[in-house]
């Protein structure tokens, strides 16, 4: 017996050392995962605990944590068996934001002043309903099959599909939803928030009051390398600045959204690696780094706040759309703006119609060119801050496309030869869950030239 309890405890000792090493310095990135995720679902998207638990945060490792939400102090609590547990506070117009023990709740704070598209126009031009059309040339039945195969059938749980939005010719011709969602459910865009900040840029780029191509106005790089860093290659993700992008394990990405007070400040203090524009390297804090110099062109915070939506997403009605922001207050470009799939369609329509929106240019067509530009040294993959099919990805979908991307499978495509906009989201991606080659090729198949 005493043999058996010394083996006992040798087994038990074990498991806490390997628990400790293996685990145990990831718990604060955890319970930070998912006190954001439950705070965020359920006081943007109206989810409840169980859904988000089930749906948003079954991932290995954040399923460990135990999750609370106080309704009438608007937050999430979040911790891994009673170990650093972190909290989420939602605050209505901005979302939620993950907070650390310094973080004053009770100092006021700003709203972006917000602008409803009333215009009395149908989907997607206009918040009304969309006109049902009918075109000759598709092949409704075939589309519909390809728009049903994005989703699990009988219970199953692999393709986890949530939304699919087609358009095409500026019409809606397809648009399905998983149970609990539908056209008013407001999903993560995650990466695909990189897209909307490029835009910004655009936006300032138009008005002549940022040249992307001058060095990067950080003034604490004015006495090292960085000081030849632009806008352009920050833009292109070619910066040349140290950065690690692997959510599998701690890592600056994963430090940057669930540890850090200012995000844009992360990479703005890594050092040079290599030359700019020799060396591509997705990087989600150059993205909060470009939030962050966006944030110091306007001379108040309420200024900046505004701009993002009366630039770009309020001007094409993308009116469900909240982009969440740090603690600092500095928007997090990088992968927290939030809509409807219906409204993640009209950004996408914005540039397959080169930034016309129903007859006002809000970005240059050179503009849109530029994102759909391939950096030299991404092998036709990225352009700025949009990915590109013209290194050939997908291998049976045109390689005019360009497209939006963001973790665990949101997408949207623009393929200006087909005058097609489509519209994923979901939680799964990947060839062995879901197939977006596949996908698209099907929906694009259901087109007849």
């Amino acid at each position: 017996m005493k043999k058996f309890l010394k083996v006992l405890l040798l087994v038990v000792v074990l498991a806490f050392l390997y628990f400790g090493f293996t685990t145990y310095p990831k718990l604060d990135l955890i319970s930070g995962f998912s006190a954001k995720s439950v705070a965020s679902g359920h006081f943007i998207d109206n989810r409840s605990l169980d859904l988000i638990q089930k749906t948003d945060n079954d991932i290995d490792l954040v399923d460990l944590a135990k999750n609370s939400i106080d309704d009438s102090g608007k937050y999430a609590v979040s911790n891994v068996y009673g170990l650093k547990e972190r909290k989420a506070i939602y605050r209505e117009g901005l979302g939620a934001v993950l907070i650390n023990d310094d973080f004053d709740v009770s100092k006021p704070y700003l709203l972006p002043k917000r602008t409803k598209l009333e215009n009395n126009l149908p989907f997607p031009y206009g918040n009304n309903e969309p006109k049902d059309t009918s075109f000759s040339n598709v092949d409704y039945s075939k589309l519909k099959k390809a728009v049903d195969n994005a989703f699990d059938k009988n219970g199953e749980r692999a393709k986890r599909t949530r939304a699919v939005v087609v358009l095409y010719k500026d019409k809606l011709i397809a648009e399905k939803y998983d149970t609990g969602f539908n056209k008013d459910s407001k999903i993560l865009g995650w990466s695909m928030t990189k897209s909307i900040t490029s835009s910004a840029f655009g936006v300032l780029a138009k008005q002549g009051k940022i040249d992307i191509y001058k060095p990067a106005p950080i003034n604490e790089w004015q006495n090292d390398d960085r000081k030849i860093i632009t806008i352009n290659d920050l833009l292109h993700m070619n910066s040349g600045l140290e950065w690690e992008e692997n959510y599998s394990t701690i890592c600056d990405a994963t430090k940057m959204l669930f540890q850090a007070e200012d995000m844009g400040k992360v990479q703005l203090d890594k050092p040079v690696q290599f030359k700019p524009n020799t060396h591509w390297n997705y990087s989600s804090g150059t993205t909060n780094l470009l939030s962050l110099i966006l944030r110091r062109q306007f001379k108040t915070q309420q200024e900046y706040l505004d701009f993002w939506y009366s630039a770009v997403i309020d001007k094409i009605g993308m009116n469900s759309m909240i982009v969440e922001q740090d603690m600092s207050g500095t928007f997090v470009g990088s992968s927290y703006g939030w809509a409807t799939p219906r409204d993640w369609s009209k950004f996408g329509l914005l540039y397959l119609r080169k930034g016309n929106w129903n007859g006002e240019q809000i970005l240059d067509e050179s503009w849109v060119k530029y994102t759909a530009t391939p950096t030299n040294t991404s092998e036709g993959k990225y352009g700025a801050q949009f990915w590109l099919n013209a290194g050939g990805k997908f291998p049976d979908v045109p390689r005019d496309m360009f497209y939006c991307s963001g973790y665990q499978g949101q997408m949207v495509a623009i393929i200006p030869s087909l005058d097609m906009v489509i519209v994923r989201m979901g939680v799964r991606e990947g060839d062995k869950s879901f197939d977006f080659n596949g996908f698209l090729k099907e929906v694009i198949a259901s087109i007849k030239k």
